[in-house]
């Protein structure tokens, strides 16, 4: 190694005793240790905005390009030329620039061999900020030379922060103004807030709506250890510290930037105001400031545009709301002409079967009092007439009569409980009693046929429920059981608790069910397979009176045939308590 490949650094000052907590990187590049060496002696005090240096050391290219790809941002880089190659070096360089396109680290060529690197050749053709001869870097120039590369490499670090800044400025302000929620805006403003300053920042976001009071604020978004403030209807309680730090700021309604803590004021066209507070890892430079004013004198439209958009957003749901509401009445209407228009169809159609019943049920006693009645004309025309035989004649027109009336009167009764809705009014009813009333109410008609009546029922058995009504129910399956049993029956009634159901079941003896009574049981006008054994009349709605006073109970009525044997158990299940609460 010739004399020129020497490089003599003489330290300008003694290096200090303390060292900045911030510092600048940057490469030694150069197969020379001695180099290395002298360079740390000579950079050992060196000092720049209050922040020392970090020296890495690479002897060789390739370990420089390892370094380098795994390291990016690094500063100045002191580079040799003749390394491993003539030109490792220069390699180099172009390695830098044009496959890591870091174009902001300042590269100084140092060469002990000038004439192998000639000066002019190399600034044209490589992108090299300096280029030193290592006999003329003494401390001094070399301290110069640094620091006109490291006063450029933060010139171009600032310009390389606005541009990148206004990139994300220009790129937030239609994806912020495309928010349509207040806290999802206010998150946003956050995170761009983080992008643009490039550091970890805790912060809260708070709101004071110019209708209402003062001292009446809302998070609308929080980071950081702050994120617990936010969330809900955003009205949590603020902490001591940052509820003073936020009143201080809309106070004095502006920007202001601290160490530590720095708030951001944007008032917006429509009155409400906002405050941003935020708490970062170091403290914002003059670059950082310029850009969250630009930043924020954005947010004012974007936060009336959110503003606008809820009030628009309520005015939409009330009036929604009032199309709801109209619209619900008119529904209502519509279903109150349909269920009229129903009732109507309805009492039209028990017309019609009613008119169907009368002529069916009233044609036989007609033609019994038509036929009485011609008899007795012609008794009239005898000479002399049979006075006996005319008043038997007379009876049986009577008590024809007699019965068709109460056939009509039956009829009509029954016709209008299937046509009037049922309504039941609650109440406590003991119904093992209700049972015996009923059961002795019908014993003189039974008796009439030579039946007995059987009844097991206990002392007392309570529910809720319709006494009148299922008082119907119950005289309708007694009746009936009366009515299609033989003369010399035995009709038992029983009531008892089976299986959660409060049962009241009559059998009879009667001829039993068909299966084609089985598929019209308990239906309106409907006639079963057996006829009254005393030739008594029927309108065929007992049954589903009883089905319906049964269903509105919240029970159920049914029907068992006890084939080969004689006669069929009718029967009202109720729930326990039925009814109750009702």
């Amino acid at each position: 190694m010739s004399d020129d490949d020497i490089l003599f650094l003489l330290p300008d000052d003694e290096p200090g005793a303390d060292q900045p907590t911030a510092a600048w990187p940057v490469m030694v590049v150069d197969d020379d240790p001695a180099v290395h060496e002298g360079t740390r002696f000579a950079l050992s005090g060196y000092g720049l905005d209050g922040a020392g240096l970090e020296l890495i050391s690479a002897y060789s290219a390739a370990e420089a390009r390892s370094l380098l790809t795994a390291r990016r941002g690094m500063a100045v880089i002191l580079l040799d030329v003749v390394m491993e190659t003539d030109d490792a070096g220069l390699r180099l360089v172009d390695f830098v620039r044009r496959e890591l396109k870091d174009d902001t680290v300042r590269i100084i060529l140092r060469t002990g061999q000038p004439g192998q690197a000639p000066e002019r050749r190399v600034i044209v053709d490589y992108d090299i900020n300096d280029y030193k001869a290592k006999t003329e870097l003494t401390a001094d120039k070399l301290f110069t030379s640094l620091t006109a590369a490291l006063r450029a490499y933060q010139q171009l670090k600032r310009l390389e922060e606005t541009r990148r800044g206004l990139e994300i400025i220009i790129d937030a302000a239609p994806m912020l103004l495309d928010y349509k929620s207040m806290q999802r805006l206010a998150e946003g403003v956050l995170t761009q807030v983080s992008s643009l300053l490039n550091v970890a920042c805790e912060g809260i976001l708070v709101l004071r709506e110019q209708s209402g009071p003062q001292d009446a604020v809302s998070v609308l978004a929080g980071s950081g250890c702050y994120q617990h403030l936010a969330g809900g209807d955003g009205q949590r309680p603020l902490d001591d510290d940052v509820r003073g730090i936020v009143a201080q700021a809309f106070s004095e309604r502006r920007h202001t930037f601290g160490d530590r803590w720095s708030t951001l004021y944007v008032h917006t066209a429509s009155g409400s105001e906002i405050v941003a507070l935020l708490k970062a890892d170091r403290s914002l430079s003059e670059t950082d400031r310029a850009l969250i004013g630009l930043f924020t004198s954005r947010l004012s439209v974007a936060f009336d545009n959110v503003i606008l958009y809820e009030q628009l957003q309520r005015a939409n749901i009330g009036l929604e709301q009032r199309v709801v509401e109209r619209t619900a009445e008119l529904m209502r209407a519509n279903r109150r002409l349909a269920m009229q228009r129903s009732d109507l169809r309805r009492a039209n159609q028990l017309k019609t079967e009613i008119l169907g019943t009368v002529a069916h049920d009233l044609k036989n006693p007609l033609a019994v009092i038509l036929g009485r009645t011609e008899m007795l004309g012609d008794m009239i025309e005898a000479k002399p007439p049979p006075a006996e035989a005319m008043h038997a004649q007379i009876g049986h027109i009577r008590e024809t009569a007699r019965r068709l009336t109460g056939m009509i009167e039956t009829l009509i009764a029954d016709a209008m409980t299937d046509a009037l809705d049922i309504v039941l009014r609650r109440e406590p009813v003991d119904f093992a009693a209700l049972a015996r009333e009923v059961s002795q109410a019908n014993a003189p008609l039974a008796e009439t046929k030579g039946q007995t009546l059987r009844s097991d029922i206990p002392d007392s058995l309570t529910l809720h429920g319709d006494a009148e009504r299922l008082r119907e129910a119950m005289d309708n399956l007694i009746s009936n059981a009366i009515k299609y049993s033989p003369t010399g029956a035995e009709i038992v009634v029983t009531v008892a608790r089976e299986a959660g159901e409060t049962v009241y079941a009559v059998r009879d003896h009667g001829p039993g069910l068909s299966p084609e009574d089985i598929g019209r049981l308990f239906g309106r006008f409907q006639r079963l397979s057996a006829k009254p054994t005393a030739g008594e009349g029927s309108t065929g709605l007992g049954l589903s009176i009883v089905k319906r006073i049964a269903e509105l109970h919240g029970g159920r009525a049914t029907a068992e045939t006890h084939a080969p044997e004689p006669g069929s158990t009718f029967a009202i299940r109720l729930p326990n308590g039925a009814g109750e609460g009702v």
